[in-house]
């Protein structure tokens, strides 16, 4: 019972110290797998965290950008609308005022005309003509009282003034109305041309104005369009730092959970490990303490000392003995030839070469001899059997971590190479797109460049364009008044010598039958504006154009920017990237060389536990079958020796 005991004993120490090598590869194995899956989160965290701050720090700049450009704008669209209010109401006044004046002129104009058509029914038409005048609100007081005196002298001077006016106007250097009229003609034609100087004075101002509100207005408008570009150009950036920001959060966010149940499943795990590792140690010191006492007890029960007190106090032990020692005088007792017969027939059915030889022994060797050699058989096959528990033990233990090892390791240089082959093709493709978006950026800034100079040569020829065409207007129109004038005068000079033609002295030479109006009736005047109307189309067509290509040249800029920036961005982020992957695909190769090592040992250590524990020949099954068979045969041969199965 006590052997039993002990291979039981054995057997589950063994069975134990399997199951613990097992659960010990476990631990390990998990251990490194979430000590590196920590250290990624962690290192990806922190560029996360990095990239958070830089989209979130790109993100404000933008914002304080915009807000500038806003506050830009807004400035400048109120001054554009100010100035456009104060345009607007100088305008009025002028017209207002030119208003008055060109009704002055008129009135000055309309009473020149009827002083100067003589008296015969026209006293009452030149005074309600002067009292018209004198209504006018631009006629100094000095010359209203003056007129306002001279109607209140009633129709006679009146007449008078009319007939002085018409001697004036034939003979011209005669004065004597003066005295009669008492400078009225004068006042008033002094009226007129101080009209018409104030009047061109007020049209300058005006076309002053006019010209300043212009230049105002324009870059006003260019300053709005070029900060309105811009500010869709932040936008844009704005938008897309913010959304690469949130994506970033995102992925810190589910990063940082999977990092805290990583750190939270290595400490449970390892504080398991560590109890179950402790709780071993104490169960295999006291299965150790249990098998020792079991070996003990076997050699207590096994000693002289017990037999003799069994042959002391057993008095059937000391009558088998004597029996046996009255039949020690025959060279072979039956009972050793029953002991014989009976290891010869168990030899043949178990095939052991021990039993074999003992029958013989059994037959030769002297009675107590042959007890003692069974005896001592029986504890040598013991011994055996645990010996070879405890090698059955050790070697299930080494071949399954040995196993476990050899699997796992397998797997990880597998999972290995598949991340070098996948990050080798990243790194590949990166490069190719970090030189795509490099090359693209390149053609934007070239396109930039060459958009731009294209622009500078036309906004210039666009310009000279521009300043030719309203400076052929002005000569243009230069010319048309220049010829005009001529014209009136030459229409007027020969009228003048037509008339005189009918006069008392001697006959002109006949040269012409009509008045000589020049060669305007040839179409010069008209061709003048033909070209003054060419002119003005050239300017606006090219005013146009200009306004067209550059808000094209500065959309396409918006455009090109906004899509530069992203390429950059990207850009920055594939560099990154593939840093990174190189960084691990480093730490990969490296990794492979070290487990590659790793599963050689372990792959060498196999190699050394085969000849004794995988390719023993026979099983271990069937050696402790056999060793089994022959202990209980041996057992059964000392039950016949003592006599116990008579």
């Amino acid at each position: 019972m006590l052997e039993d005991m002990l291979a039981k004993g054995t057997k589950e120490k063994q069975d134990e110290e399997v199951r613990f090598a097992s659960f010990s590869t476990f631990c390990d194995n998990t251990k490194k797998s979430k000590d590196k899956s920590i250290s990624k989160a962690k290192a990806d965290i922190e560029q996360l965290s990095a990239d958070i701050q830089m989209a979130e720090s790109d993100a404000h700049e933008a914002g304080l950008a915009i807000a500038d450009l806003d506050k830009n704008i807004g400035i400048w669209e109120t001054d554009k609308s100010e100035a456009t209010e104060i345009r607007k109401k100088e305008h009025a006044d002028f017209e207002t005022t030119h208003k008055d004046y060109e009704e002055s002129i008129s009135a000055v104009e309309r009473a020149m005309a009827v002083i100067k058509a003589g008296p015969a029914g026209q006293v009452n038409l030149a005074q309600t003509s002067l009292l018209e005048l004198s209504s006018l609100k631009r006629i100094p007081a000095k010359a209203r009282r003056l007129i306002t005196s001279f109607l209140q002298q009633g129709s006679e001077p009146m007449s008078a003034l009319m007939q002085d006016a018409q001697e004036m106007v034939a003979a011209p250097e005669a004065a004597a109305f003066e005295s009669s009229s008492g400078g009225v003609i004068k006042m008033i034609e002094e009226l007129g041309e101080k009209f018409g100087d104030e009047k061109d004075t007020l049209e300058k101002e005006e076309s002053e104005a006019r010209h300043s509100y212009d230049m105002t207005a324009q870059q006003l408008t260019d300053q709005i369009e070029a900060a309105t570009r811009e500010k869709k150009s932040k936008l844009s950036t704005k938008a897309k730092r913010e959304a690469d920001k949130a994506g970033a959060e995102g992925d810190k966010s589910d990063t940082t959970a999977a990092l805290n149940e990583d750190e939270k499943y290595l400490s449970d795990l390892t504080a398991t490990c560590e109890q179950k590792a402790a709780d071993f140690a104490k169960r295999q010191e006291l299965r150790q303490g249990e098998l020792d006492a079991i070996n003990k007890a076997i050699e207590i029960m096994s000693s002289d000392a017990v037999s003799g007190s069994g042959d002391k106090h057993l008095p059937g032990l000391v009558q088998k003995s004597t029996s046996l020692a009255q039949l020690r005088s025959q060279t072979t007792s039956p009972a050793q030839r029953a002991v014989a017969t009976f290891l010869s027939d168990a030899a043949k059915r178990s095939n052991s070469r021990i039993l074999s030889l003992i029958s013989l022994k059994v037959t030769e060797d002297p009675f107590k001899k042959v007890t003692k050699m069974i005896k001592d058989m029986i504890i040598k096959l013991t011994e055996e059997a645990t010996e070879e528990a405890e090698h059955k033990g050790f070697c299930d233990t080494e071949l399954t971590t040995n196993k476990q090892t050899r699997d796992y390791k397998t797997e990880e240089a597998t999972k290995l190479k598949a991340e070098i082959e996948k990050l080798t093709a990243d790194i590949a493709q990166g490069a190719i797109d970090i030189s795509d978006l490099g090359s693209q950026i390149a053609e934007i800034d070239a396109a930039i460049s060459k958009a731009t100079e294209e622009r500078q040569a036309e906004k210039a020829k666009n310009q000279a364009t521009i300043a030719d065409a309203k400076a052929g207007q002005q000569a243009v129109a230069e010319a048309t008044t220049v010829l005009k004038e001529f014209y009136d005068k030459a229409a007027t000079a020969t009228a003048l010598v037509q008339a005189e033609g009918g006069s008392s002295q001697s006959p002109m030479p006949e040269t012409f039958d009509e008045p000589y109006t020049g060669m305007a009736g040839g179409g010069v005047l008209g061709m003048l504006e033909v070209c003054q109307s060419d002119f003005a189309r050239l300017d606006a067509d090219t005013s146009a154009a200009e306004d067209a290509a550059a808000n094209e040249y500065g959309e396409f800029m918006s455009d090109s920017q906004v899509d530069k920036a992203t390429k950059e961005a990207t850009l920055k982020h594939k560099q990154g990237k593939k840093t990174r992957n190189e960084s691990a695909l480093a730490t990969a190769n490296k990794d492979l060389v070290s487990v590659n090592e790793e599963l050689d040992a372990a792959l060498a250590y196999y190699e050394k536990l085969k000849p004794s524990c995988v390719d023993a020949g026979e099983s271990y099954e069937e050696r402790v079958a056999r060793r089994k068979a022959e202990i209980e045969s041996l057992g059964e041969a000392l039950k016949i020796l003592s006599g116990d199965d008579i």
